[in-house]
């Protein structure tokens, strides 16, 4: 990637969690009635899911800025660190609180089971991807810590894509059941996003002289 459409990329995930952060603003209330949660008056009296939610919204910022920070090659070389402080949060924030409350509220998804079980082979993805990442980093192997890593990063910003596909269906007036809407859009949000990962990966490939740490991370 050239460093134009790195600093691109990086303004755009900037842009997201801010809108992430305001997006999350009006669940401080604890009011089952805000936003989405109207169409989850069905399972917000269940505890373990009312409680994953919030640890889910109210953390989702940290996790897309610390990973994003993994991927700046500047703060890698002067300020290693910080890198590994971050990344050290970025794992255990996911590994901890983010996959686990992602899971739970895997299992009582709009959408029916088709969506459902596309966001718990998300959760589980995104665990293992995560944990991997940090094993790795863990054994020095930092090819197979940078594939990971990317395939993890790819996997958070499904919370933006899935909103960002929804946005785009509303925009262009796609005629389609909302609940076939919802199916695709839970498809979509985070298999694109490990495709566009997969090919990343497969052109670093080719630039580094160790192509199979990278390949067969």
């Amino acid at each position: 990637m050239k460093k134009g459409g790195i600093t691109l990329l990086a303004a755009g995930v900037l842009f997201a969690t801010w809108l992430l952060i305001r997006l999350s603003i009006p669940y401080l209330a604890m009011n089952r009635y805000t936003d989405f949660l109207m169409t989850k008056q069905r399972v917000y009296h269940i505890r373990p899911w009312r409680i994953s939610f919030y640890v889910h919204v109210f953390i989702s910022f940290i996790v897309m800025l610390t990973g994003l920070l993994q991927f700046s090659w500047y703060m890698i070389k002067k300020y290693p660190g910080l890198h590994r402080r971050s990344g050290t949060i970025y794992a255990g924030v996911i590994l901890f609180l983010s996959g686990p409350s992602g899971l739970v509220m895997a299992f009582y998804a709009n959408g029916g089971m088709p969506a459902r079980i596309s966001f718990v082979i998300l959760a589980v993805l995104w665990m293992y991807t995560t944990a991997m990442g940090w094993y790795y980093a863990r054994q020095h192997k930092w090819m197979h810590h940078g594939a990971m890593m990317l395939r993890s990063y790819a996997l958070t910003l499904s919370a933006v894509s899935l909103r960002l596909y929804a946005y785009l269906i509303d925009v262009f007036n796609i005629h389609i059941h909302p609940r076939d809407s919802y199916i695709l859009i839970a498809w979509l949000s985070w298999t694109l996003n490990l495709l566009i990962a997969e090919i990343i990966i497969r052109m670093l490939a080719k630039i580094y002289p160790i192509k199979k740490e990278l390949t067969h991370a």
